[in-house]
């Protein structure tokens, strides 16, 4: 694994958020292990037939296709570093397309499961810091739209509750102005209102902490979801209901593509699929002759 050199390929990653580059190199760490079984031990060795059958394997596995682009998009740029460090000469993913197959539209959670999340009963024993703060996690992710990893980031001073707002620092170290809907307003008042006697003075300004005293990770909100959810869903499940909701209920894609960060619109317009399929289901549940 050493001639690999991941580590110095992580380091290198400079313009690219945490999340991106322990992703990438979670991909590399499984491509090199495949490649391993096959006694392939030198990233020098690999040739585009080795790509290639290892983007058939994840196929077969039934990888989502959007797995497949991101461990073929780590793979292509890892290469890429090699050959301009003079580490290889040939880059083995040139040529090689992620094998074509239907997208993995977001799921949007219905009025049960968002009820449930958002508004469900105190289970026995709560303690009650725990149950302001998980409704404040809650209520940013759906209301503002917000990454995980912007939520887990967000300090206090980046609120201003008074005028309904907050700034975040999402992908590629980009800020951005949210809105913070009147729920969620109320909810973080309430965790402020205590957190101090939660978390210690070396917690400094992180507005959101774990039992440990230290800032929230997405592990952290993973199992907030757990606790609180009626069915097994993902903290981004939140972030695709609230764009969903938006672009249902008449906003503009561009403004929906400034409130989620998306650098390109294209991004955005997925969930303008989802309104469409959310729309057409309702015609053929609803209209006596469909």
């Amino acid at each position: 694994m050493d001639l690999w050199r991941i580590d110095d390929f992580a380091d290198a990653l400079t313009s690219l958020s945490d999340n991106t580059v322990a992703a990438y190199t979670s991909d590399l760490r499984s491509f090199a292990a495949w490649c391993a079984r096959s006694e392939l031990l030198d990233p020098a060795q690999i040739k585009r037939t080795t790509v290639r059958r290892y983007l058939a394997h994840l196929t077969t596995r039934q990888f989502a296709r959007r797995t497949i682009a991101r461990k073929t998009a780590a793979i292509r740029r890892y290469y890429r570093w090699l050959v301009a460090s003079g580490c290889a000469e040939v880059d083995p993913t040139s040529g090689v397309s992620v094998p074509a197959g239907p997208g993995r539209l977001p799921r949007v959670l219905d009025q049960r499961e968002l009820a449930g999340l958002l508004d469900g009963a105190v289970p026995d024993g709560e303690p009650d810091w725990r149950r302001r703060r998980d409704d404040a996690v809650l209520e940013l992710l759906y209301g503002s739209g917000l990454r995980v990893g912007e939520l887990c980031g967000l300090q206090v001073s980046s609120l201003s509750l008074s005028s309904g707002a907050a700034t975040v620092w999402g992908k590629g170290a980009k800020e951005r102005r949210v809105p913070v809907s009147e729920p969620a307003v109320r909810a973080v008042s309430r965790w402020l209102a205590i957190r101090a006697e939660v978390l210690p003075p070396e917690a400094g300004d992180t507005l959101f902490g774990n039992e440990r005293g230290r800032a929230l990770t997405p592990r952290d909100v993973r199992r907030i979801i757990d606790r609180r959810s009626p069915t097994p869903t993902h903290p981004h499940a939140l972030r695709h209901t609230f764009a969903t909701h938006l672009l249902d209920g008449g906003a503009d894609l561009r403004a929906v593509q400034e409130l989620l960060g998306h650098t390109d619109v294209a991004t955005t317009q997925r969930y303008t699929h989802v309104s469409r399929e959310r729309l057409s289901a309702a015609y053929r549940e609803a209209h006596p002759r469909a």
